[in-house]
């Protein structure tokens, strides 16, 4: 197979998930050793002024971009739409499901990071805190685990067609 930048197709099927799960065991325990949680970092730095966990969640957006960057630089063409906004301004990410125009895609994302803040928020911490609790062994964070993906396969299978009917509908779309 041909060169896509500097892996071929055949060693990135069997690298990709060797990184995968390597990074995964990387970030678990990073996340399990300084008892990461995004929304705990805002509540710090909202209630008592602490900016810990708030510099862990900052480090997370700059490790999240310069390892999307250092992927690019190795495969150009896995990642051509990486630097989307850059290169279109503010329209939907290429390949976005839906087709809905980026008031649609603004007021879902909203709405999610709504619920996900407060759930997080009521139960006690963000989505990969509750991951790493549940290894730990706390029953809570595993009813949590369980429930989110539940509620994930609900949405995807049922209501994310009526979702985008609705917005289409508002014109949203």
């Amino acid at each position: 197979m041909a060169a896509v930048g500097w892996l071929s197709k055949d060693v990135a099927v069997i690298a990709v998930p060797i990184v995968t799960i390597l990074l995964g065991i990387l970030i678990g325990w990073l996340g399990q050793r300084s008892g990461f949680c995004s929304i705990g970092g805002f509540r710090d730095f909202f209630m008592f002024r602490h900016t810990r966990l708030l510099y862990g969640y900052l480090a997370l957006i700059g490790g999240a971009f310069i390892g999307y960057f250092v992927f690019w630089m190795i495969t150009p063409l896995a990642f051509e739409h990486f630097f989307w906004y850059l290169t279109s301004g503010l329209t939907p990410v290429p390949g976005a499901p839906a087709g809905l125009l980026v008031a649609g895609y603004i007021i879902l994302a909203t709405i999610g990071g709504i619920a996900v803040g407060l759930i997080g928020v009521l139960l006690g911490g963000c989505p990969l805190r509750q991951l790493v609790m549940t290894s730990e062994g706390n029953v809570k964070a595993l009813v949590f685990v369980v429930g989110m993906c539940i509620g994930a396969v609900m949405f995807t299978a049922w209501l994310s067609g009526w979702v985008v009917a609705l917005m289409k509908g508002l014109g949203i779309a």
